[in-house]
C-alpha cells in the first residue's frame, strides 16, 4: 500500500469484521487517524483497541445500525460535530442474506445496508469531505453485479439473496459514477472496486469457496485511499487493482438519474 497517511482522518464503515477490520488496521499502520464504524459496541471497542495498538492511539468509534436510517443520520451528525476533518470515507459495510428481510424503514434489507446507507452517509458527510479536500470516497462493491429493475426495486416477489446482493453492488457503482461527475473540481474523488474474489469473510465462509486472501482485498482497497498516483482519478470502477468495465447499466445516465431520484426519496431528503 503506497502513501503515507500521517495527519489524515479516515472513516471505515463495517469495520468490526473481515475486510473492514483489515482496512482499519492497515490505514492505522500507515499513520491515519481511523474512525471505526460498527453496529455493536462490544465488537466495536475490540476493533478500536486493535486499531490503537496498530499505531493509531486517537482512533475513535462511531455506532450505527445501517438497517435504521435515523441511526445513520445520528452518526453523521456526531461526526460532523466532533471531527474537524475527514480525508477518506470507505463505504464497506455490507451483508448477504439467506432470506428476505426488511429494514426498520420498510426497505429490502440488502439494498438498504449495502447501498442506501452509504448513499445517505456520503450525502451527509460531503460538506466535511469538501472542506478537507483533497479527500477520497471509496465504495467497496463487487464483480457480482445485476441490473436494477426499477419496478421491483425491493424485490417483493421472487426474492433471491444473490440477486439482491448483486443489484445493491451495481447501485453502489452507479452512485460512484455520479459522484465522480458531480464532485469534479471540488478536490473530492470517488471510486469503487471489487477488492478480491471470495475472501475468507463472514459473508463468504459457509456459502462459497474461498479464493482470495483477506490481505489482497485490504491492499487493493487501501490503495484507493492512499496511493498518490490516484490523487486525480475519480468516477472509476476497479477490479482488484486494475480499472475495469462495470455492468452496462452503470453507464446508462437515465438509469443513474432514476436511481438517484429514488434514493433521495427513500432517504427523505425533501423532509430534512
Amino acid at each position: 500500500m503506497a502513501g503515507d497517511l500521517t495527519g489524515k482522518v479516515a472513516l471505515i464503515t463495517g469495520a468490526t469484521d473481515g475486510l473492514g477490520r483489515g482496512i482499519a488496521v492497515a490505514l492505522a499502520q500507515r499513520g491515519a487517524t481511523v474512525l471505526v464504524h460498527g453496529r455493536d459496541r462490544a465488537r466495536g471497542e475490540a476493533v478500536l483497541a486493535e486499531v490503537k495498538a496498530a499505531g493509531c492511539p486517537d482512533a475513535r468509534l462511531y455506532l450505527a445500525d445501517f438497517g435504521v436510517l435515523v441511526d445513520i443520520r445520528h452518526m453523521a451528525d456526531a461526526i460532523l460535530a466532533s471531527e474537524p476533518r475527514l480525508d477518506g470515507l470507505v463505504n464497506n459495510a455490507g451483508i448477504i442474506q439467506d432470506r428476505r428481510q426488511e429494514s426498520a424503514d420498510g426497505h429490502e434489507l440488502t439494498f438498504q445496508v449495502n447501498y442506501l446507507a452509504g448513499f445517505l452517509l456520503t450525502h451527509r458527510l460531503l460538506p466535511l469531505l469538501k472542506r478537507s479536500a483533497p479527500s477520497r470516497i471509496v465504495n467497496v462493491a463487487s464483480a457480482g453485479q445485476a441490473p436494477i429493475a426499477f419496478d421491483a426495486i425491493m424485490l417483493e416477489r421472487r426474492w433471491d439473496g444473490w440477486q439482491a446482493y448483486c443489484r445493491s453492488k451495481l447501485a453502489q457503482i452507479m452512485m460512484t459514477f455520479d459522484h465522480g461527475e458531480e464532485l469534479t473540481g471540488t478536490g473530492v474523488t470517488a471510486n469503487a472496486l471489487h477488492p478480491a474474489t471470495l475472501m475468507p469473510t463472514k459473508m463468504v465462509v459457509g456459502r462459497f469457496g474461498v479464493q482470495s486472501t483477506l490481505e489482497e482485498g485490504v491492499r487493493n482497497t487501501a490503495r484507493l485511499i492512499s496511493d498518490p498516483a490516484l490523487a486525480d482519478v475519480s468516477g472509476r470502477y476497479f477490479d482488484r487493482n486494475q480499472e475495469a468495465r462495470a455492468h452496462r447499466q452503470a453507464y446508462d445516465v437515465t438509469a443513474r438519474a432514476r436511481l438517484g431520484e429514488l434514493s433521495r426519496d427513500l432517504c427523505g431528503f425533501a423532509d430534512q
